[in-house]
């Protein structure tokens, strides 16, 4: 038989445990239609693989409980607040594709997202099943992994990592959702406001006129011309967006080594 340390065996189970934190709070390997049979096969590959490269002669252990308790909540926590902050984004984009479908009058058109069990209207699930795809075409899953692998070397382990830069950190990544939802609908936002504009006046020409009934189906096809033609320049930003938030999770993984 092969005999392991106790010491390394704890030092891989805290790794094991910011591994597996992080994938349960990231983009893709959170979503519910992972298994989680895969996930944990995946965190202990990767812990593994992570075990044989860091140095762990600097790694203090103590054979006690409360020790071990707590190390163990601050990993949890370290894997939670990496994989959790890569979600904003797409918070941003699914709230930007609501607004739009809000807009449209389709607010009521309500679909299941699989992925996190939650209900939306149609354009944003569309809007952000299609940022998923972005996502993973620019190899954002492998940053994911690449991130988890370089923060072992920023922040070791048992290391306490809410400081107050970490805080302020998460509070300007997580005040960005309103302003990329913003700036993802105001094209379709402001088109919508010059028509609804131009129903009052029809209302105020036209009185005996029901401008809901001819104004609604009018707006819904808008809404997909707009969409339609707006499509390129929403595939670069969703692109762009997505790139910075992998240099936000560097910036993060280093305040939180501090």
């Amino acid at each position: 038989m092969i005999n392991i340390p106790i010491a390394d065996f704890i030092i891989g189970v805290l790794i094991f445990m910011r591994i597996f934190a992080a994938f349960i709070s990231s983009p893709i390997y959170g979503d519910k239609s992972v298994p989680v049979i895969a996930r944990i096969f995946l965190s202990l590959v990767l812990s593994y693989i992570v075990f044989l490269t860091i140095d762990k002669s600097q790694i203090v252990v103590e054979f006690n409980l409360p020790w071990l308790f707590t190390n163990a909540v601050k990993e949890i926590i370290t894997g939670l607040i990496m994989g959790f902050m890569l979600n904003f984004v797409f918070h941003g984009i699914s709230y930007a594709g609501m607004l739009i479908g809000f807009n449209m009058g389709l607010s009521m058109a309500n679909v299941l997202n699989p992925m996190d069990g939650s209900n939306g209207n149609v354009i944003g699930q569309f809007i952000y099943f299609t940022s998923l795809l972005i996502f993973l075409l620019i190899n954002g899953h492998y940053y994911i992994i690449s991130g988890l692998v370089y923060s072992f070397k920023i922040i070791r382990l048992g290391k306490f990592t809410i400081t107050e830069p970490v805080s302020n950190l998460i509070i300007k990544y997580a005040g960005t959702v309103f302003i990329i939802a913003v700036k993802i609908a105001s094209p379709i936002m402001v088109s919508f406001f010059l028509v609804h504009i131009a129903e009052g006046i029809l209302a105020r020409v036209l009185p005996q006129m029901q401008i809901l009934f001819v104004s609604q189906p009018l707006i819904i096809g808008i809404g997909f011309i707009l969409l339609a033609s707006l499509s390129p320049i929403y595939f670069y930003v969703i692109k762009y967006l997505l790139k910075g938030y992998e240099d936000n999770l560097v910036s993060l993984i280093k305040a939180m080594g501090q």
